[in-house]
């Protein structure tokens, strides 16, 4: 083995988390400053049984994978159930969220304590970038399916998937 690890240094490790159906260029950039502050990020895209996606989960995973591939320290995989469990399995000790508005802090704040007060682990919120904080996959999915031009809020590889699957409808 090679690295910090070998050396007896720990590993500086973060979770950035979400359903990321599909991920967009406000997550993309969140996971991109995540990457210049941890050694390894990992991106759990989170299992909701109760919701049915407009993308696959391992499509979403292979999304996640080619948009990231060049920061190289992104690990991507997915995860169903508490994210505390899945921190707790890896020895990651920080959540990266980004805040786009007021109002996401008082949900994140919450869960950010539950999570704090079930197992540790620290929530580091990022402000996101201006021009992305109206960006939410909810809407970039809606719009698209109207017709709306979406490509400049999307990862090119990630919008041709997305002009693919609606066409599909």
């Amino acid at each position: 083995m090679t690295g910090p690890e070998s050396e007896g240094l720990t590993m500086r490790r973060a979770v950035c988390p979400g359903s990321f159906d599909p991920i967009t260029n406000g997550h993309l950039d969140i996971i991109a400053r995540a990457s210049k502050l941890y050694d390894v990020v990992h991106v759990a895209v989170m299992i909701n049984q109760s919701k049915k996606g407009l993308f696959e989960i391992e499509e979403r995973i292979d999304l996640i994978r080619q948009v990231t591939a060049d920061f190289g320290n992104v690990e991507v995989e997915s995860f169903h159930g508490l994210l505390v469990d899945f921190c707790k399995q890896r020895d990651i000790p920080a959540i990266v969220k980004g805040l786009r508005a007021v109002s996401d802090f008082d949900y994140e704040l919450q869960m950010a304590q539950m999570n704090n007060g079930l197992s540790g682990v620290e929530t580091l919120f990022v402000p996101t970038n201006p021009t992305y904080s109206f960006l939410s996959s909810s809407l970039v999915k809606e719009v698209a399916a109207w017709g709306g031009d979406v490509a400049h809020l999307l990862p090119p590889v990630v919008h041709e998937a997305l002009v693919e699957r609606l066409g599909k409808k």
